[in-house]
C-alpha cells in the first residue's frame, strides 16, 4: 500500500464506497491516499481525527486504527499521542557502510535531514567492564576497562537514531571529559584527540520485529514497531579496532545504501548476543 504525497489530483472521497473484495480496513486507506491528494497534503501535515476518518468512510475506530497501524508501519504516517496523525516525510537515506560518524553517513541533499535540523542528547557516559564477546572484537582483556557512549539522535526534535559506542579506555583515557568539554562529532574528536581515525568497518545489519521496552522508549516507536539493528567495528589504520558501536533506527523512517567490498571477517558473527558493558568493581575494602 503506497500513501501517495504527490500533487496529482484524485477523486473525491467517496463516503463509505465500495471496493469489491476490498477489506475494511484497505477502504481507510485508499480514503487517506485520496484525501492526501485533494488537498494536497504535505508531510508534516495533520489527518482527520479517528472519528472523522471512521465517519468518513462509514468503518469502526478499531477498524481506522488498523489502517493507520499499516500506514505508520509503512513509514506513511506518524501518531503523537495528546497530538493526532501527521504525514510522515520521505524515508532518510543512510549509507551505514561509509566510515565516519553516523552523520557522515546521511546521504544529503533531497533524501537527507538537514543538518540544523539534527540534534544529539548524550544519555549515558561511562567506564566499565565489556562482556567477553565486546573483549574479543575489540582485542582487549576483559578486566580492561571500557567507556560506554549512548547518544539519542534526533531529527526535527523527534528521536530518530540511538546509537551506543564501547571504546577501549587505554586508548581514549580522557573521553569522557572531551565529551562533556568539546562535543560534536565523536569521530572527529577521536581522530583530533586521540589519533583515532577512522579507516575500515565491518557491520551485521538485522530487523528487530519486536524490540525492546527500552528501545522503543528512546525512539518514542509504539509496541510491534520494527526497528533496524546495526552491529559494527570501527578499525584505525594501524588495524587496531577502537569502536564496538550498535545503531538503532526507526525502521519506518530510514532506507539503507549499501555497497559491496571485500570483508575481513575480524568481526565476530552476528549471532552473539552479549553487547553489555559491566560495573567496575567497587574499589573500597
Amino acid at each position: 500500500m503506497v500513501l501517495d504525497l504527490g500533487g496529482s489530483r484524485a477523486r473525491p472521497p467517496a463516503r463509505g464506497r465500495g471496493r469489491g473484495s476490498q477489506l475494511l480496513y484497505e477502504r481507510v486507506v485508499a480514503y487517506v491516499e485520496e484525501l492526501v491528494a485533494e488537498r494536497g497534503l504535505v508531510p508534516g501535515d495533520l489527518l482527520p481525527t479517528y472519528a472523522e476518518l471512521a465517519a468518513s468512510v462509514g468503518v469502526s475506530l478499531i477498524t481506522v486504527r488498523r489502517a493507520l497501524d499499516e500506514l505508520e508501519r509503512a513509514g506513511r504516517v506518524r501518531r503523537h499521542q495528546g497530538l493526532g496523525t501527521f504525514l510522515a516525510r520521505p524515508r532518510i537515506v543512510t549509507e551505514p557502510a561509509r566510515a565516519g560518524s553516523l552523520l557522515g553517513t546521511l546521504r544529503q541533499g533531497e533524501t537527507g535531514p538537514p543538518a540544523d535540523s539534527i540534534d544529539t542528547r548524550i544519555l549515558e557516559m561511562r567506564r566499565g567492564l565489556p562482556s567477553p564477546d565486546v573483549a574479543s572484537a575489540l582485542r582487549i582483556q576483559p578486566d580492561a576497562p571500557v567507556w560506554r557512549l549512548r547518544r539519542q539522535r534526533l531529527i526535527d526534535g523527534q528521536p530518530a537514531v540511538v546509537e551506543t559506542s564501547i571504546i577501549p579506555v587505554v586508548l581514549a583515557p580522557d573521553l569522557d571529559q572531551l565529551v562533556e568539554r568539546r562535543g560534536g562529532s565523536l569521530y572527529d574528536l577521536l581522530a583530533r584527540e586521540c589519533k583515532l581515525e577512522d579507516e575500515y568497518e565491518e557491520q551485521y545489519l538485522e530487523i528487530v520485529v519486536v524490540p525492546d521496552a527500552d528501545a522503543r522508549r528512546l525512539l518514542s516507536i509504539p509496541p510491534r514497531t520494527p526497528v533496524v539493528r546495526i552491529r559494527g567495528l570501527s578499525m584505525d589504520k594501524s588495524g587496531t579496532p577502537f569502536d564496538c558501536y550498535e545503531q538503532l533506527y526507526r525502521a519506518t523512517e530510514f532506507a539503507f545504501a549499501i555497497s559491496g567490498s571485500t570483508s575481513r571477517q575480524l568481526f565476530p558473527t552476528p549471532g552473539f548476543q552479549d553487547w553489555e558493558v559491566r560495573a567496575l568493581p567497587d574499589p573500597s575494602p
